[in-house]
């Protein structure tokens, strides 16, 4: 069983850095992972979307792991995302990763395969068998084609190493729902960063955010006012990050979190085939919305 944990806070889903050459920069990774600590930042996804999951092989998977673990220093937990094609293969890396010293699981469903209800709460049930890891339930329908409704959820509540659900929906009432159901059995996290306001005055106690990774400190600072209570105060935030907040929902998020990251000298905007870098219009898109936000930041420095 596992032990009792309680994830709140901020958690970048941290980017995986390559070399020029397509291989995993390890070092530069690891310097990611650095300063999203000493920024303040309360807990590290390991592998999820924004860290290329399906691009890696099964070594690199385990290799990232243990390198941001390291670099963490337990500090701040380290959740892994879970993104494999089978039930045999998400059981072994769970397996892997439980050895590697992983705090957690963030379990997607079966990717590929658009799996019935009854198939991904058994693949859920089958994954948390294997291992003693705390389990955050990762639901991104828009992303991966299957929904992990709450009534889905529900039937999970007898398992005990799973403790959180990733809500990516877009689907605020989503969280509503979730309570109603299920009271406060399940942490609620927010996975989609344009819905933070939104989702943290519904009760999310966490947020797993992509752009996080380019403004730590402020984006720290906007949910620690919303779970405060002070939303209103917080909307002059909000509005300034909401044009960067906006690209956590595109179809290419990876790229434009990691040409975010450049332009701030946190990280390279280089990704591994067959996401190519950003190009033309979409590149000045960023590339603008970014100077903007460096040009009105002072404005916002103040906020707390």
């Amino acid at each position: 069983m596992a032990k009792q944990v309680t994830w709140t806070g901020v958690f970048p889903a941290v980017t995986t850095q390559f070399h020029a050459d397509d291989s995993i920069d390890f070092a530069a990774t690891q310097k990611v992972v650095r300063a999203l600590v000493a920024d303040g930042i309360d807990g590290l996804i390991a592998c999820g979307s924004v860290g290329e999951n399906s691009a890696l092989t099964a070594g690199e998977k385990r290799e990232v792991v243990a390198a941001i673990k390291e670099a963490a220093a337990g500090k701040v937990p380290v959740i892994t995302g879970v993104a494999e094609n089978s039930t045999k293969a998400a059981e072994t890396y769970a397996r892997d990763v439980e050895k590697l010293g992983a705090d957690g699981l963030m379990l997607m469903p079966p990717m590929v395969y658009s799996a019935s209800p009854r198939e991904i709460v058994a693949f859920f049930k089958s994954v948390a068998a294997v291992s003693d890891l705390p389990i955050m339930i990762y639901n991104n329908p828009p992303a991966y084609r299957n929904d992990v409704t709450p009534a889905m959820v529900q039937q999970l509540t007898d398992v005990d190493t799973i403790v959180a659900i990733k809500e990516s929906s877009g689907d605020t009432r989503r969280f509503v729902d979730l309570q109603n159901l299920i009271g406060d059995r399940f942490q609620l996290f927010c996975g989609l960063d344009d819905v933070i306001l939104e989702t943290g005055t519904l009760g999310a106690v966490g947020w797993i955010s992509g752009l996080s990774n380019v403004f730590p400190v402020e984006c720290h600072r906007l949910f620690t006012m919303v779970r405060e209570g002070r939303a209103q105060q917080a909307m002059p935030l909000y509005r300034w990050l909401m044009p960067l907040l906006h690209l956590d929902a595109r179809a290419d998020l990876v790229q434009c979190i990691k040409l975010c990251e450049q332009i701030m000298g946190r990280g390279s905007e280089r990704t591994r085939p067959p996401r190519l870098m950003l190009e033309g219009a979409e590149r000045a898109l960023v590339e603008g919305l970014m100077k903007t936000a460096l040009e009105t930041r002072a404005r916002i420095a103040e906020i707390a």
